[in-house]
């Protein structure tokens, strides 16, 4: 049997008249990794956004283990879900330690007073958290890079120390958005065998991915976002031999396929929508 960890039911996010997402039912199971695929303008990143609070869905729910999340990032972090960024969202002028730290805050339970007397609780509450730090730049070897800002970092290093911060709150699921954007085919490998190992210590792992082989060689299962809808879900076997997922990768229209035009708005809505932090707030009235 499996267990879900995951469940988002008829997902649907609309910004004014568009539909980036539509309807989209979701599971990840636990010890799973799953790959999130399509071509530029599917709605992946929106549709990430909406798991992880940063968006309040129009349409559907979100859960995790049972519970349906609140859509506050905080909370949902709490919760027990996890997220790194397709561009990098480092502390740059702090060092790699202090980085991991900082992703301890929801696991940590001293409060304003206890940190400005810094009383005994506080002082084992900051020791415990450090040591929790350490062990996971040892994970991922950046253990002796710990006094280093985090700008001076290698860019295959500051995917590795994102991915660090973001285990620190101690996730039963971790989302990966584009984890190998811009790395050589060694750092890529190197990131493979780190997925695998976190799934080993229990966790389960939601990806997007442009590069196939990576995502390919990675995944229980692979579903694929085309102008918002799932596509297909399956095996990698099953996803690559399915003609309308080449089709889609290749530009070459299929029925139901709304066309180039459509794919470019949904494409500039979910750019408008990050650069724009009122973006939750002006879709609640939406959602409820």
């Amino acid at each position: 049997m499996t267990t879900p960890v995951l469940e988002a039911r008829g997902v649907t996010m609309r910004f004014g008249g568009l539909t980036a997402v539509r309807s989209v039912d979701f599971t990840v199971n636990a010890g799973e990794i799953v790959g999130l695929i399509g071509p530029n303008g599917a709605g992946k990143t929106t549709f990430f956004n909406c798991l992880t609070g940063l968006y309040v869905p129009t349409e559907g729910t979100v859960s995790y283990k049972g519970t349906v999340l609140p859509p506050k990032p905080h909370l949902v972090t709490q919760a027990g879900i996890a997220r790194t960024f397709q561009n990098i969202r480092l502390f740059a002028n702090m060092t790699v330690l202090e980085n991991v730290l900082v992703g301890r805050h929801t696991r940590t339970k001293e409060g304003l007073w206890s940190a400005l007397l810094r009383g005994p609780g506080f002082k084992k509450a900051e020791r415990a958290s450090e040591e929790r730090a350490m062990e996971l730049l040892e994970f991922i070897g950046l253990a002796h890079k710990r006094d280093h800002l985090a700008r001076n970092l290698p860019y295959g290093e500051q995917r590795k120390l994102e991915i660090a911060r973001a285990m620190a709150s101690e996730p039963g699921l971790l989302l990966l958005d584009e984890p190998t954007a811009g790395m050589n085919p060694q750092e890529t490998r190197a990131t493979e065998e780190l997925v695998f190992a976190i799934r080993d210590k229990g966790i389960a792992v939601l990806l997007i991915e442009h590069d196939m082989r990576f995502v390919f060689n990675l995944s229980d299962r692979v579903a694929v976002l085309v102008q918002g809808e799932k596509l297909v879900e399956g095996t990698s076997d099953v996803v690559q031999a399915d003609e309308r997922v080449i089709a889609a990768y290749l530009g070459e229209p299929f029925e139901g396929d709304p066309g180039e035009a459509e794919a470019a708005e949904v494409e500039a809505a979910e750019a408008a929508a990050e650069a724009s932090p009122s973006t939750t707030s002006s879709t609640k009235g939406e959602a409820k």
